[in-house]
């Protein structure tokens, strides 16, 4: 979804990659670390809001990518789906472990969404894709109501559970489960053409 470049890209090479690291080839690490690092760098960055933080935990990703690439299974999906989540969890687990829940930051959709748009690529018609893809989000992201926004910005990118925004944001939990499964419903409706 934030990139789909990325994600339509021919897989059987990053499936090589990680299959060489996992006999401990550093050159195959060397490569899949240029391949995707500034676009997993941009998604720690979002999530710790911390350059530094965000440096440390994309480097504690590929550690981890260093360590465990024989987990990563094809049949549950491309490589990179597989090291994007392992990039949101190694962010999320930091992002609890140093409190950055206390932290009042803005919600700010549009960054997020954005972040595609500045993936490097030869072909101005991915581009022009990727552009349009995100704006598409953007316009079904703002048909949302601000508590929407916020519940999904929380759950999803900061790793709070129901339960958590609940007492976060002084709602009953039913309210909450609501508002999520009803903005979810919106999303997929409004794009619907992109899904399927």
């Amino acid at each position: 979804m934030l990139n789909k470049e990325l994600y339509a890209r021919d897989i059987s090479g990053d499936v090589v990659l990680l299959k060489k690291i996992s006999t401990g080839d550093t050159e195959s690490l060397r490569k899949l670390y240029n391949q995707y690092s500034d676009y997993l760098f941009k998604i720690v960055f979002y999530i710790l809001k911390n350059e530094s933080d965000a440096e440390d935990t994309l480097q504690e990703v590929f550690m981890q990518i260093w360590e465990h690439s024989e987990k990563y299974d094809e049949k549950l999906g491309s490589p990179i789906s597989w090291i994007v989540r392992v990039t949101r969890n190694k962010s999320i687990d930091k992002l609890r472990s140093k409190g950055y829940r206390e932290r009042e930051n803005q919600f700010d959709i549009d960054r997020f969404y954005n972040l595609s748009s500045d993936e490097p690529s030869e072909n101005p018609d991915s581009v022009m894709t990727i552009n349009s893809t995100s704006e598409q989000i953007k316009s079904a992201i703002d048909t949302l109501s601000d508590i929407q926004k916020e519940l999904l910005e929380f759950a999803y990118f900061r790793g709070f559970s129901q339960s958590e925004l609940a007492e976060h944001f002084e709602l009953p939990l039913g309210t909450v489960k609501t508002c999520i499964r009803t903005a979810m419903i919106k999303l997929k409706d409004k794009l619907k053409h992109l899904i399927n």
